[in-house]
């Protein structure tokens, strides 16, 4: 599966400059990690659909109240603290509420 370059890019944007920023191609798409630790990334459905998803951390209320987000399942299997955000749906001020849940979780911990 592809990622859209223009929503990777919308995300970096969003993120911000960081020496501690990286990329890394997995999970189907782009993946940004804070100090070795994913913050979260861009890919495409299988439909074409353009998404962003967040890794919020488990049990985190703040991200479970944020709107148009969709617990990630793979094979089946819910990932806890790990949500897709649909690109069409998730504005510039939507799309920094959910990168800011997600760095302050990859903040928390310890660096990789």
């Amino acid at each position: 599966m592809a990622h859209d370059e223009q929503l990777a890019e919308r995300l970096r944007r969003t993120i911000g400059p960081s020496s501690a920023l990286g990329e890394r191609r997995m999970m189907g798409g782009l993946c940004f990690m804070l100090s070795g630790n994913m913050v979260g990334g861009v890919d495409r459905t299988s439909q074409g659909a353009g998404r962003f998803m967040f890794r919020c951390g488990k049990d985190n209320a703040e991200a479970q109240a944020l709107p148009n987000g969709e617990p990630v399942m793979m094979g089946g299997r819910m990932m806890r603290g790990f949500y897709f955000v649909d690109a069409d749906g998730c504005d510039d001020a939507l799309l920094a509420r959910w990168t800011k849940v997600a760095l302050d979780h990859a903040r928390s911990l310890p660096p990789k």
